[in-house]
């Protein structure tokens, strides 16, 4: 099957690599135009590299490689007059708007809520829900105006459905990505836009695979490696993997922003290898 989003123009978040490159590299495979965002610079307290500027720029050439058009910013999700001035500018130079991915996020961890100080509970909360609820405010009005419908897409989590311990800033956000759903899709449902969120366990990304991670599951051990977490990861899903791929958050996706999923809208779909069966 090809051409299940032709001739749209997607939003993507966070779009510099990881889930959001497979996000925008998999929309344009499809047929999408891109709109392509990343904060392109570390943010403090977060234990792992962020993507850069080259990152966003070989996600740029990756939609080209699909014959497809793709316009690029640098943009902080917490920044909202950014936000919207690169979708304004990208749905001028690509003529509409019909998707929206927020997809942008970061993970930081290891401190009880009791424990855990206020500004690595700010920034949580300001990247991984404010930002997402930026995104969306960018995104809608233009969807609005041109009356074609739509689907946004947040990415929520597996922490957004359930709860882990050492992690509750992120639990707090990511449940809260569902609200915003949930809220969404209530009041754009009378402009056929919908809205649903994935909810992906751990995925293979910079995010998941860092030395940070491997430490929360491995405090044994002076330096930890992707071998040494896999099998406690493993443990916490019902099919026999540790994570999942970039590019299985995508196809959902994918599915979701195309007219198969029409009727869909409201809904969290989990990417968990079983997870939330636990």
């Amino acid at each position: 099957m090809t051409g299940r989003v032709a001739d749209k123009v997607a939003f993507i978040t966070g779009a510099g690599r990881g889930q959001g490159r497979a996000h925008a590299v998999r929309l344009a495979e499809e047929g999408a135009d891109i709109i392509a965002i990343d904060v392109c610079a570390p943010i403090d307290g977060v234990p792992f590299d962020l993507s850069s500027e080259e990152d966003l720029a070989e996600t740029a050439e990756l939609v080209k490689a699909q014959d497809r058009r793709v316009v690029t910013a640098k943009v902080d999700v917490r920044d909202l007059n950014g936000l919207t001035e690169a979708v304004k500018s990208g749905v001028e130079q690509l003529g509409r708007l019909d998707i929206v991915v927020a997809n942008a996020g970061i993970a930081t961890g290891g401190d009880s809520l009791a424990d855990m100080d206020e500004k690595t509970w700010r920034d949580m909360i300001d990247v991984n829900l404010t930002g997402v609820w930026h995104t969306a405010k960018a995104a809608i009005p233009h969807m609005i105006a041109g009356g074609r419908g739509g689907s946004i897409v947040l990415t929520s989590s597996v922490g957004g459905l359930k709860s882990y311990p050492f992690c509750g800033h992120y639990v707090a956000a990511k449940h809260g990505v569902v609200g915003v759903m949930r809220t969404l899709a209530l009041e754009l449902a009378q402009y056929n836009i919908r809205v649903n969120t994935v909810n992906p366990s751990q995925v293979n990304t910079a995010m998941i695979m860092n030395e940070a991670t491997y430490k929360m599951f491995r405090p044994d051990l002076e330096h930890p490696g992707p071998e040494d977490f896999a099998p406690l990861s493993q443990m916490m899903h019902v099919l026999p993997v540790p994570w999942v791929e970039p590019e299985d958050v995508a196809n959902v996706a994918l599915f979701l922003a195309s007219d198969e999923a029409r009727y869909i809208t409201g809904l969290t779909v989990p990417v968990d290898a079983g997870a939330c069966l636990k």
